[in-house]
């Protein structure tokens, strides 16, 4: 099976910025509650992401998608600002080298999580690189 790698360039390119985000707000909450800082984000991401949609001319009627499109992508949005009132918060307290790794370890949730809900089926070859990672979350988590 042929598979094309041009979703490799965007992954790499949110690994790039997700690497940026940890140390940007790692700086950004100093004397700043954690969840205020994640407001001011999503506040800011609002902004660009309605921009950017407007600009490459993608905006359409979102009151046309399906009942099931908007209950995903709600549960979807109500998830990630989850995660990212959790992440400031340990990003608060604990450092950036600790905290990241850590929540990488949606890598290794997201492939059962796929595996269980969606169907997929990772190779042996691929499970073992899932299992690297979950080993090295553990290795970085419990280091001391």
């Amino acid at each position: 099976m042929v598979t094309s790698f041009g979703w490799f360039y965007w992954a790499m390119l949110s690994a790039i910025f997700a690497a940026m985000t940890a140390i940007f707000a790692k700086i950004g909450i100093e004397g700043v509650d954690s969840d205020l800082a994640t407001l001011i984000r999503t506040a800011i991401i609002i902004v660009v992401l309605t921009a950017f949609v407007a600009y490459t001319g993608k905006w359409a009627n979102p009151f046309t998608l399906s009942s099931k499109t908007w209950l995903f992508l709600g549960l979807s949005g109500l998830a990630t600002g989850a995660s990212w009132v959790c992440y400031f918060r340990a990003l608060k307290i604990g450092t950036a080298s600790d905290v990241a790794p850590v929540d990488k370890f949606s890598l290794v949730l997201v492939a059962v999580f796929a595996f269980a809900f969606l169907g997929e089926r990772p190779s042996l070859r691929d499970w073992s690189g899932i299992a690297m990672v979950a080993g090295g979350v553990l290795v970085l988590a419990f280091k001391r």
